[in-house]
């Protein structure tokens, strides 16, 4: 362990006590979060009183997993980021034993089998599958940054580990969350080097791969169909979104007010879990829903910063760890609200810190954490490069560089 692992180790005090937090980051996640609870409340409570055994059934669950959020954020704050890279094939492992495990075990809801019972509360295993993968390949990229740049075999192996996550989330199946992560992963990898062409042509592959995915599920390709015109089909394959523009429409500028929505009084499916977006522009208007937005693009940006403060002090694998973080917040962000706005076909995918959902918040709480800890290091720690040195080029490099670290002596009875 060097000296700056040894500072890191010993810093969990310091990083709880002496206040140098990213204040921008926490106060907005601590905003968005505030008015997820809010707006989530505002959408079940009549679904809960007429479905389960009272108004403040999912109120009361999601105080209870945000509660639970916390303590696994202040946990993530306390590990030292040094910790976490070496940790990529221990997670890798954990992922695949999840990922195999839901489909053996998993609880079945609308047709998926995505979670795993845990008596009070589920764990739905896709959420906790996509950090896993931005951990495991900022450390590739660190430790094989220029194989990944140079050879097409560092390009591959991460993407076999890829396909096979990929491959086990369709049968659950899962295709919001394969769209993240596989959007997540190739964003890394482009980042980390690889040739363009390499990136042009999985994305080529990948693109004919979902195409390939939508024609062969009937309901997927009922979902497209409706998305390009819903009105044809309102009261079937296109209610859902028809229902989300009718909440659009009626919030107008400044909303109809909170709590006054209509379309959450059982028009809108889902209305705090997938859709609730749609019920906050309903209630707070325009000026609502952009300002949420706003406040989103502030905390990418926030996440991003950090992500390239790490890249200009040479903490690569922390750098990689927050622009991956980053992707996974504003990807769903962005598939979220243009399915509600009908700018992408309808797909069950939760909104950041807003939506009703247990596992999404844990950990988009546990990725926050994460970059408010390399936030805090990064201004504290003294730290030296985690880039890996170039191998040698050919064999007469690596016999020199072999010569040169021996001791003098050594050298002048070879040269004789």
């Amino acid at each position: 362990m060097n000296y700056a692992d040894k500072q890191l180790s010993f810093a969990i005090p310091s990083a709880l006590s002496d206040g140098r937090v990213d204040w921008v980051l926490l106060t907005t996640a601590v905003l968005l979060a505030t008015v997820g609870l809010i707006m989530m409340a505002s959408a079940s409570i009549d679904y809960a009183e007429l479905n389960y055994s009272g108004p403040f059934h999912h109120v009361i669950r999601h105080s209870i997993y945000l509660s639970m959020a916390l303590v696994a954020g202040f946990c993530i704050y306390t590990l030292p980021p040094s910790s976490w890279k070496n940790s990529g094939a221990m997670l890798i492992g954990l992922g695949f034993v999840l990922a195999v495990l839901v489909l053996i075990v998993g609880r079945e809801i609308n047709g998926s089998k995505r979670w795993i019972s845990l008596g009070v509360i589920t764990l739905q295993v896709s959420e906790l599958i996509k950090p896993i993968v931005v951990v495991y390949l900022a450390g590739y990229l660190v430790r094989r940054e220029h194989e990944v740049k140079s050879q097409f075999s560092g390009f591959v192996k991460p993407m076999l580990v890829l396909a096979m996550f990929i491959i086990l989330l369709l049968l659950q199946p899962d295709f919001g969350a394969v769209v993240v992560m596989t959007m997540t992963a190739l964003a890394l990898m482009f980042l980390g080097g690889v040739k363009l062409w390499q990136f042009l042509l999985t994305m080529i592959i990948c693109m004919g791969a979902a195409v390939l995915a939508v024609v062969s599920s009937e309901y997927r390709l009922r979902r497209v169909l409706a998305y390009t015109d819903p009105w044809a089909d309102q009261y079937d394959s296109g209610y859902q979104l028809t229902q989300s523009l009718i909440a659009f429409g009626r919030g107008e500028w400044f909303g109809t007010g909170l709590g006054n929505s209509v379309q959450k009084l059982f028009y809108l499916p889902e209305a705090h879990t997938d859709f609730v977006f749609a019920i906050l522009a309903e209630e707070l208007g325009v000026v609502g829903a952009i300002g949420i937005v706003l406040g989103f693009a502030l905390l990418v940006w926030r996440m991003l910063a950090t992500g390239r403060l790490a890249e200009k002090k040479e903490q690569f694998f922390w750098a990689y760890v927050c622009y991956g973080f980053a992707i996974i917040f504003s990807g769903q962000v962005f598939i979220n609200i243009g399915v509600n706005t009908g700018l992408l076909p309808t797909k069950g995918l939760t909104l950041p810190l807003i939506s009703y959902g247990g596992s999404s918040l844990i950990v988009c709480v546990m990725m926050l954490a994460a970059i408010l800890r390399i936030s805090h290091e990064l201004q504290t720690a003294e730290l030296a490069s985690d880039r890996v040195a170039a191998p040698p080029k050919n064999q007469a490099e690596r016999q020199k560089k072999k010569v040169a670290g021996t001791p003098a002596r050594t050298r002048r009875r070879l040269a004789a």
